[in-house]
Formats: C-alpha cells, sequence, structure tokens
C-alpha cells in the first residue's frame, strides 16, 4: 500500500514477488503520476497494479499488508484489514523481525541521517561488516534478507512513519540513538506533538534490559521525565563534551559536534578504537544535502543544505556559517505548519539577503521579515543568478529551504537534484567568463 517514486516500494514489490509471493501494489496517485515506479517492474507477472485509489476488496482475503510510509494513521483500509485479522506490517520493521544481524537503530528530529552516515563510515574503517538501510533512498531494507547475517550490523535510519512499524509488532532496535527531537510534519500528526514523540520513542520502548539507548542529553532527560519506569534498556546520555575538543569534525557547525558525539559514543559501544573515531571524524565526506560545502564559484562558497526541511534546521545552519561571511539564504517552499519565529529572527540578524522560492510556507514567513531583507524568486535557476547577481567575493551562498518541496517538485530528492543541476551550469557558464 503505496508505492511512491522513492524507489524503497519497488525494491519491496521486486523482493516479494521474486520470493514467489503474488502482490497487489495500491496506490492514490495514478499511472500515469507513477508511471516511471511502474515501468521498473513491468517485467515480473505476478504483480498486479491498483492504481489511481484503493479497493476495499484489495484489503480482505490476502495474508498480509505492507503499508508504506506516510499512510494516514487512520486509513479506513488499514482498519478494515485489521478488522479481518490481516497482519499489517511495514517494510524495515518486518527486515528488523527477521533479520539474524544485530539491529542499530537512529532516529531524531534532525541529525539521524548524518548520524547515521557517519556511524557507517566509522564502522566500514573499523572493519566492521554493516549495511546501511531504512530510510535510504532508491534501497529497499526488506530485500536485504537474504544477504543479512549474524555477524553483520544491520544500521537503520528510522523517521516516524518506520517506527510506528516497530511499535506495531511491539519490538524496537538492539541499540537505539535518538538524537534531538523538535516540531515536524505536524500537517501529518494534524499538530499532535504527542502522537509524533510517542512514534519516535518505538525506537526506545520494546527494548530489553540488555538492549542500549543512547541519546542526546536533553533528550534523555524528556524522555526519562515522560516515560519513567517504561523504559527497560540502558541508557548514555551524550552532549558535543563527549568528544575531546581539539578532534576535527569535517561537518561545520555545532549541532553536527553532537551528531559526531553520538556516533563516536554507538562506535566504542560496539568496541572500536579511538583512534579509528578520531580519524573518521576528520575523514568524513559528509552527507549530500546536509550542509554539504560544493565548493567555490568566483570566491563564492556554495552549500548545498536541500534536506533542511524545518525552519529549526535551516536556523542551524546559518548560525554554523555566520562566521564564514555574509550569507545569501535561498530558502521557501511548502509550509508544514510548524513554528517559523527561529527562522525570521535568524533572516533579520544573521543573513545579508534571503531569496524566498515560491510556496505556502514561504507566504506565511515573508510577513514577518523587513521586506528589505528578502525577494521573491521564481525557481531554483532564478534564484542562483539573483543569489550571485547581488553576492561579493567571500560571501556564502546557502541553499537550505526550511521548508518542504511540495509546492514546486514531487519530493526533496528532486529538488536536490534542480539545484545541483543548476549549480554546475552556473560553474561552467562562469568558468569561461
Amino acid at each position: 500500500m503505496g508505492l511512491g517514486s522513492l524507489g524503497r516500494g519497488i525494491g519491496d514489490a521486486r523482493f516479494l514477488a521474486e520470493c514467489g509471493a503474488y502482490v497487489t501494489v495500491t496506490d492514490i496517485k495514478s499511472e500515469e503520476h507513477l508511471k516511471e515506479s511502474v515501468v521498473k517492474l513491468d517485467d515480473l507477472k505476478n504483480i498486479r497494479f491498483v492504481l489511481g485509489g484503493h479497493r476495499i476488496r484489495d484489503f480482505r482475503d490476502i495474508d498480509m499488508v505492507i503499508k508504506g510510509a506516510g499512510v494516514p494513521l487512520d486509513s479506513f483500509y488499514i482498519n478494515e484489514a485489521r478488522k479481518a485479522g490481516i497482519p499489517v506490517r511495514m517494510s524495515t520493521a518486518l527486515f528488523a523481525e527477521m533479520t539474524p544481524s544485530l539491529v542499530i537503530g537512529v532516529t531524531g528530529t534532525k541529525g539521524k541521517t548524518t548520524v547515521s552516515h557517519l556511524l557507517y563510515y566509522i564502522l566500514k574503517k573499523a572493519g566492521k561488516k554493516v549495511f546501511l538501510g531504512g530510510n535510504a533512498y532508491l534501497s529497499s531494507t526488506l530485500a536485504h534478507l537474504p544477504e543479512s547475517s549474524k555477524d553483520e550490523l544491520a544500521l537503520l535510519e528510522l523517521d516516524s512513519w518506520q517506527l510506528q512499524g516497530f511499535s506495531e509488532v511491539s519490538m524496537s532496535p538492539d541499540l537505539s540513538i535518538f538524537t534531538n527531537f523538535g516540531p515536524d510534519h505536524l500537517n501529518y500528526y494534524k499538530g499532535d506533538m504527542d502522537s509524533y514523540l510517542n512514534d519516535k520513542a518505538s525506537i526506545f520502548l520494546n527494548q530489553k534490559e540488555t538492549d542500549l539507548l543512547i541519546a542526546e542529553e536533553r533528550v534523555c532527560r524528556m524522555i526519562k521525565e515522560r516515560y519513567g519506569g517504561r523504559i527497560k534498556s540502558k541508557v548514555k546520555s551524550v552532549s558535543n563534551i563527549d568528544i575531546p575538543s581539539d578532534w576535527p569534525v569535517s561537518v561545520e557547525g555545532e549541532h553536527n559536534r553532537v551528531n559526531a558525539a553520538l556516533a563516536v559514543s554507538t562506535a566504542l559501544s560496539l568496541g572500536v578504537s579511538q583512534d579509528t573515531c578520531r580519524a573518521s571524524l576528520a575523514e568524513f565526506p559528509g552527507v549530500s544535502g546536509r550542509l554539504q560545502y560544493k565548493g567555490k564559484i568566483k570566491e563564492r562558497m556554495f552549500y548545498n543544505d536541500n534536506n533542511a526541511t524545518t525552519p529549526e534546521a535551516t536556523a542551524a545552519s546559518v548560525k554554523a556559517l555566520e562566521k564564514k561571511g555574509r550569507i545569501i539564504l535561498i530558502a521557501g517552499g511548502a509550509d508544514k505548519d510548524l513554528p517559523i519565529n527561529v527562522l525570521a529572527e535568524v533572516v533579520e540578524n544573521s543573513v545579508h539577503k534571503c531569496l524566498f522560492l515560491p510556496g505556502s510556507g514561504t507566504e506565511r514567513i515573508k510577513e514577518m521579515i523587513n521586506p528589505s531583507k528578502i525577494k521573491l524568486v521564481d525557481d531554483i535557476e532564478d534564484a542562483l543568478d539573483t543569489a550571485y547577481s547581488i553576492s561579493e567575493e567571500g560571501d556564502v551562498i546557502l541553499f537550505s529551504p526550511a521548508f518542504a518541496s511540495f509546492s514546486q517538485f514531487g519530493n526533496e530528492y528532486e529538488r536536490e537534484r534542480s539545484f545541483l543541476n543548476v549549480l554546475e551550469k552556473k560553474r561552467e557558464e562562469l568558468s569561461t567568463k
């Protein structure tokens, strides 16, 4: 239920069909909208498609429903399946149920991708056998099941939707990392932060006494106050001071020192040496779309922070770069009903000029900022052209949207591809002048 266009649903459907299952793929989006996904499964005769809406009969007289991330909590069709006694699973949790590997889960409102990739980098450098899955673009975690083994570590980046699947079967990862917690996805949760936190908490609520939870210190205090005696596992609180101040961290910003401390603390618990951890922090190349430095063009520094989809994330990125030079910020997009005061404040105080892309989030925030500080642009090409034209040598041009991508793009990956393509075009154009 929910094929989507990010690749995970495609991989899940192919894997199940190749195992011999008869698979019905159903999605509320039309065949035209999903044609790129559908064509990748055309060669499999035991997959049928029901697109442009769901049918109640497809949720009866079957063996299992695998629910895609983002399917509404109150889905009529899922409730009908449950009434009929049909098991409802999510693919990453189904993998975790069946794999013989030690499962490491990483969640948090922000930072989970950086922590997951940094920890993966450290573990690989230490010679560990490790698989990186969960919230990975174009990758099905479930399809890795035949290759998983007892001597492999399964490192899973888990968003709140995927953790619903863990709650469904009353399980949590063996080793869990909780990076931070703040407002996000409130359009999906209808403004209910408690529901959002409860989904996140599934990463530790079903851990055993022998398991371990590693959490950022403020998160640690919050979950102990909130969940108290329900936490059975060992708990370790981590802050930025848990790595020595003279250890270089390749990714910018104080928030990334916290992310580094979480990754190092986890690696040490798995037997990795301090020397390996220190070397890894200095060498880690970063993650695309997470405050990633993309080099200079005519002495202007460019950063790709596409995956900053909340006002708080963009504010943190601005603060991480404000000592490098004047900041020209490219932001804007679709509103997620999140508090935006922090972004308005950082634009007023720490940004030279903010170029806003179209979207409901832009319409909401532009009224809160001095008009002299902002300029509305039509698209990413217009934004980069404008940013370059108003910039000087030594300036920082930061693409950090603060809002969702859906006002102009199908998803955040499509938005990032557009930014990177236009940036390279700009680089080539200016290199000849």
